[in-house]
């Protein structure tokens, strides 16, 4: 059983590591996000959210869904580990 776990271990690790292959390196000037889309948050920020810090603007207008998911997954796990940690009274 623990071979066949090891085993599953090693293609799922490997499968992931093929797939980092043909991303572009740490910091590329020449990659697709920034060539792409830095630019148009960094030009067209103020104008179309009317907020002055730019990150604020990226994570609240533009990722406002996906800031809200990623909170509501982090507030879930919280609220189930300190349903596990509580324990069963009776």
């Amino acid at each position: 059983m623990k071979a066949i776990a090891l085993i599953v271990v090693c293609l799922a690790g490997g499968l992931l590591v093929y797939g980092t292959v043909d991303m572009p390196d740490w910091g590329d000037p020449t990659s697709p996000a920034s060539l792409h889309v830095s630019p148009r948050y960094i030009e067209k920020t103020v104008d179309e959210t009317a907020v002055p810090n730019m990150v604020t603007s990226v994570l609240a207008d533009y990722r406002g869904y996906d800031t809200l998911g990623e909170t509501t997954v982090i507030f879930t796990a919280g609220i189930a580990c300190l349903l596990l940690l509580r324990g069963m009274k009776k």
